[in-house]
């Protein structure tokens, strides 16, 4: 095993001196490995946190394990590992997202989520595209109470404070608050550490949700590989037929080949069907489907039910897989 990369790690414990680890990147014959390496006071104990052909991978569970133990305290010799600086400074709306996920009142933000929820189903939208949790952490932490308080909070805007601000002011009215507006005393407020600890747990979250996302990629790639259908992906990886198509669009556009896949979910649809279906992409483009929908099927989605309307999408995008690969066209 070659040795690519090392680096030092120092923790200071207070009350029981310095901590020490080491970080090593190995490769032997295309296989790359990750392992932690953490002086105790019984030994040496060693964790491999990667074995695998793959670099994606390999370095994404490198960056996720960096900034697992840099937010327990670890602080490398070498820095830039985590694709910024090691000193968390940040900025001021970073700030306000820390401060609000931090000391969110629990009570307010779940009277937020039930208003949001609420909102969305009137809407037939998913939640998050009314509000964010951590724009609900953020507006259950400082607890604005008039419109000018309320455009403070980062991220609410004009269209959602003319869609939703009466709504979100009148559940505030009914809560108190001790800090006042502007939000100019965050920084000082903010604990330098809790602060720093806080940035790199974003840091391991989003590098754990890459890995999640690689394992889905691999689990579909070899089901696609096995002649596996949607259906089995939909029980394997507990994701929407939805996502699950996205995601085989997003793979073919990286250039792997899924026509086979393509061709076994539509061995059921009529050859008229499928032509129509392409003449309307050929005339209307393939960037929005609701148009090609209604085109194909007429403005079909009135009285009729969801799983039928959802199957016409399925339709719609594995038609565009084919479309976008045979025209040369490509997604934006």
């Amino acid at each position: 095993m070659q040795i690519v990369f090392m680096n030092t790690f120092e923790k200071h414990a207070e009350g029981a001196g310095n901590g020490s680890a080491r970080l090593f990147i190995g490769e032997d014959q295309g296989q790359w490995s990750v392992e932690w390496q953490e002086e105790e006071e019984s030994g040496q104990s060693s964790t491999v946190w990667f074995e695998g052909t793959s670099w994606e991978e390999m370095i994404t569970s490198f960056r996720h394990g960096v900034a697992k133990v840099m937010g327990a305290g670890y602080a490398p010799v070498i820095d830039g590992m985590l694709e910024g600086p090691r000193t968390a400074g940040g900025g001021y709306m970073t700030m306000l997202h820390c401060y609000g996920e931090l000391n969110a009142d629990q009570e307010l933000f779940q009277a937020l989520r039930e208003w949001r929820r609420k909102a969305a189903a009137a809407e037939k939208k998913s939640a998050y595209l009314v509000a964010t949790n951590r724009m609900l952490w953020m507006i259950s932490a400082f607890v604005p109470q008039t419109e000018e308080e309320l455009n403070q909070i980062p991220g609410w805007g004009k269209m959602k404070h003319a869609s939703y601000g009466a709504d979100v002011l009148a559940v505030t009215a009914e809560a108190s608050r001790s800090t006042p507006f502007p939000l100019d005393w965050v920084e000082d407020r903010l604990d330098p550490d809790v602060y720093a600890a806080w940035q790199y747990k974003q840091k391991e979250n989003k590098y754990k949700l890459l890995m999640d996302r690689q394992q889905e990629k691999k689990r579909i790639l070899t089901v696609l590989q096995q002649g596996g259908q949607l259906k089995q992906l939909e029980e394997d990886l507990s994701l929407s037929r939805r996502e699950l198509l996205i995601r085989i669009e997003d793979l073919e556009a990286e250039g792997y080949d899924v026509e086979p896949f393509v061709d076994r979910e539509l061995s059921e649809v009529p050859q008229s069907e499928q032509q129509l279906i392409w003449d309307a992409m050929a005339a209307m483009g393939d960037r929005y489907l609701k148009p090609v929908l209604e085109q194909v099927y007429g403005q079909g989605e009135d009285g009729k039910s969801g799983r039928q309307v959802e199957q016409w999408y399925e339709r719609l995008r594995l038609m565009r897989i084919r479309y976008r690969r045979k025209s040369g066209s490509k997604a934006v």
